[in-house]
């Protein structure tokens, strides 16, 4: 047998170089790197030594890297995955939260971080944290909740074992998420004899399984026995390539669709059976139908509590759920009828068992008129002279865009009213984050939306909460020449959690800057953006937007466009109830009041 002597950081980075996808395109298209003492010496020159084959990308912050390589795998459907590699300590600690945000959005993303010394020689190392109790334990064991696959490299000869373990999960369609692969930082400057063949090129094949055969009996029974099916569309509609199938499947049978916030977008937004949005972001079309359904036909969706609307939104008494999922996890939620496979390859199979079965049409006046409402909340304000409101400028951005545009975000008051009102015309042309709803996704993320496709125009909308909490990657996106264009919604503060917070009969109090022990601090992110080489724009109206707008679609580099809004309205329409659980005894009336409220819906509910 042939051999090659590598150290270990070398011998990992050659084989990640050299594992394809069905395309044969690398699989990991890069490495996010900060370095450290506890990587730059062994995994810093190992990609230093292979840098033509895998680029090595430097960001600002461990956690945001790791979001633009999340948001990277996203926007190409899970079909490439990138790498983010940090020392050991605090930087590794910054990656968990990203684990989680990939974990919960089952995305692939692999993690490196450099762990203690395997020998234990200098111990404890610097930035070691020591476990009294256990000798093995170190930060990174902090990954293993968030990880779909951990493993802690103590020798080199373990990566023989490991990195295909890590490849088999990335490219798993059930199993798909974070790895992590702890690096002990002595192992990654040992040599070994590795054979050659451990480095030939490699093509991961992603799987579509087929539905077992109860399983598909059951399910075409229960399609055949509704009366007013509906389905929901969540993300794994992309994830499996299934747009195009589920169109043809929802026009021969005539089924509505409804849309999760990952799976919006799988259906043109003017398309005949598409309701619209989902759940509490949702919209009235959609909530309706769902509200009326017999048969709830999931595809791809894990049935979070928002796109349910806390379970209270499926109110026929006579409902049942099937859950077309890859993932077993997710098709036994809520004692679903389960249909375990791949969303193109179930739809395509339901199709042709169910022959020419079509469903009575829906109410297409629902939809004409949700739609009505939703443009009578985005149209350019009346009067110049107030502050506009998130819808408004939602309106704006929608008629600046094209079909090649990308709008993303990830928390606060955007994802929900993006969710409602947005018109999304392509697959993959929505992007939003709201499965961890992690504030500080969004200019990371969009960077990696636009490294994953540099032909779309990608637009980031983000609030000053968001932006303040993350912002340094726009440095980043402005030094490699990746293009973006940021709308910066300034409430002065967190307006979103500030209505909950009234909503929930609670007095404002610590959210907006007027009613915290923060002054409100005037902050120019205009001229903040400009100091990362932004070009940048403060507007003062919905009409000096949309000029700003089309100016930033035309140039070359990053534009950051920053407006002022009111935080208080939201849409009147639309949405559903949220289980947010009110205090039982308070002094105040207006809790009281929330409290009763609270207490009757949860009867209805039940």
């Amino acid at each position: 047998m042939k051999t090659i002597r590598l150290t270990a950081a070398q011998a990992m980075m050659r084989y990640l170089a050299n594992q394809l996808n069905e395309d044969g395109d690398a699989y990991i298209a890069g490495v996010w790197a900060i370095f450290g003492h506890g990587n730059v010496a062994g995994i810093g020159e190992a990609l230093y030594g292979i840098r033509d084959e895998l680029p090595t990308y430097r960001g600002q912050n461990e956690q945001s890297m790791a979001h633009a390589a999340i948001a990277y795998a996203k926007q190409l459907g899970r079909r490439r995955a990138m790498a983010v590699t940090s020392s050991i300590g605090p930087g590794a600690l910054n990656m968990v939260t990203a684990a989680a945000l990939a974990h919960v959005n089952r995305l692939p993303v692999l993690f490196i971080p450099g762990d203690v010394f395997a020998n234990r020689g200098p111990d404890p190392v610097l930035q070691q944290i020591e476990d009294f109790g256990d000798g093995t334990v170190s930060v990174n064991d902090c990954f293993k909740p968030v990880s779909r696959y951990f493993d802690r490299i103590m020798r080199p000869e373990h990566l023989l074992t490991a990195l295909p373990r890590a490849m088999r999960t990335l490219t798993d369609p059930a199993d798909c998420g974070p790895v992590t692969l702890a690096f002990c930082q002595d192992v990654q400057a040992e040599a070994y004899d590795y054979p050659e063949s451990f480095f030939h090129k490699k093509t991961w094949r992603f799987r579509r399984p087929e539905p077992d055969a109860f399983e598909f009996e059951a399910a075409v029974d229960a399609l055949k026995a509704a009366k007013n099916p509906v389905i929901v569309a969540g993300g794994g509609v992309h994830f499996s390539g299934a747009t195009e199938t589920l169109r043809a499947f929802v026009e021969k049978h005539r089924i509505p669709v409804v849309e999760t916030q990952a799976g919006k977008s799988a259906l043109a937004w003017d398309h005949e059976f598409n309701f619209g949005p989902v759940g509490v972001t949702g919209c009235e079309s959609a909530n309706i139908v769902s509200g009326k359904a017999d048969l709830v036909l999931g595809i791809g969706t894990r049935f979070q509590d928002f796109t349910t609307g806390s379970w209270a939104l499926f109110k026929n008494p006579a409902r049942k759920i099937l859950a077309l999922n890859v993932q077993a996890y997710d098709s036994a939620k809520h004692d679903a009828i389960p249909l375990v496979a791949d969303a193109k390859v179930g739809l395509e199979k339901l199709s042709a068992a169910l022959g020419d079965h079509a469903f009575a049409s829906p109410d297409a006046g629902l939809k004409a008129s949700w739609f009505a409402k939703a443009d009578a909340v985005t149209a350019a304000p009346v009067d110049a002279n107030t502050l506009p409101t998130d819808m408004q400028v939602i309106g704006a951005v929608q008629r600046a865009s094209r079909d090649n545009t990308v709008v993303m975000c990830a928390a606060g008051t955007m994802p929900g009213e993006l969710h409602q009102l947005w018109k999304a015309k392509l697959p993959l042309s929505y992007h939003m984050e709201y499965g961890f709803s992690c504030m500080g996704y969004e200019i990371a993320g969009g960077l990696g939306i636009k490294m994953a496709e540099p032909d779309r125009d990608v637009i980031v909308m983000v609030g000053d909460g968001s932006y303040m909490m993350m912002n340094s990657e726009l440095a980043t996106a402005v030094g490699m020449g990746v293009k973006l264009t940021l709308v910066i919604t300034d409430n002065r503060g967190y307006g979103c959690i500030n209505r909950l917070q009234m909503g929930t009969g609670g007095a404002e109090f610590n959210n907006l800057y007027a009613h915290s022990n923060v002054s409100p601090i005037g902050i120019d992110f205009a001229a903040h953006a400009a100091s990362m080489g932004a070009k940048s724009h403060k507007v003062s109206s919905i009409a000096e937007l949309e000029t700003a707008l089309d100016a930033a679609r035309e140039a070359t580099e990053t534009t950051v466009i920053v407006i002022d809004t009111d935080p208080y309205p939201t849409p009147e329409a639309g949405g559903h109830w949220w289980d947010v659980a009110v205090p039982e005894v308070s002094g105040r009336p207006e809790v009281n009041t929330a409290r009763a409220a609270y207490e009757a819906a949860l009867k209805e509910r039940s």
